[in-house]
């Protein structure tokens, strides 16, 4: 019984305390980091697309991609949503929305004499829909919006199996690190040049 006792302590002492990590394991952890961060990015910045844009998108891409299994049509029509809805968010970005009198909400379209009325009621008096033109920064914002449309677009799992069924192991590196770059750049420049509009689909201001 004591020779049983002693060789099982010695076995015990001859193995390592610490087992050590492969390279496929911090590999895999790496990667575990990337798609959480990734989900915190495309998270925030869906935040800052139009809201009906994305619920479309998100609706529609499991059954235009056939859950991922795509055949050409298949593939064309995914094609044609993944652009529509980027159109949406780019014209959506020159929307703008303001009260009446009433307290209403109207909504318009900036151009670069003023704000376009285009609920039908009455236009706003050129004074003051001189306020609403179009700047620079509008179609900054727009471009952005199409470059976060995408990486919520590359992060959605059907699309990317319908376009990249058996992707590389370079094509996964970058289908993973494009939408955490595309967030971080995306974050810094809303934040140094915030939208002041409330357009369609966008959060409406508090005055």
């Amino acid at each position: 019984m004591a020779d049983e006792e002693a060789q099982l302590q010695q076995k015990q002492q001859q193995q390592p305390l610490l087992i050590p990590k492969s390279a496929d394991d911090d590999r895999r952890i790496l990667i575990q980091k990337a798609i959480s961060q990734t989900f915190r990015s495309t998270a925030h910045l869906a935040n800052l697309l139009p809201t009906g844009t994305v619920l479309a998108f998100q609706l529609l891409s499991p059954i235009f991609t056939n859950e991922g299994h795509c055949d050409p049509m298949s593939r064309f029509m995914t094609t044609a949503l993944v652009a529509l809805c980027g159109l949406s968010c780019f014209f959506q970005s020159f929307t703008d929305s303001f009260r009446d009198g009433s307290g209403e909400v109207r909504y318009g379209l900036a151009t670069f004499r003023g704000l376009w009325v285009i609920d039908g009621t009455a236009p706003l008096p050129p004074e003051i829909a001189i306020n609403y033109r179009i700047k620079f920064i509008d179609f900054v914002h727009a471009f952005m919006s199409i470059l976060v449309f995408g990486a919520v677009a590359l992060f959605d799992q059907s699309v990317v199996s319908c376009f990249y069924p058996t992707p590389s192991e370079e094509m996964k590196q970058v289908l993973t690190s494009l939408p955490i770059g595309i967030g971080v750049f995306g974050s810094m420049l809303f934040v140094t040049f915030p939208t002041t509009r409330h357009g369609i689909g966008f959060p409406l201001s508090s005055s």
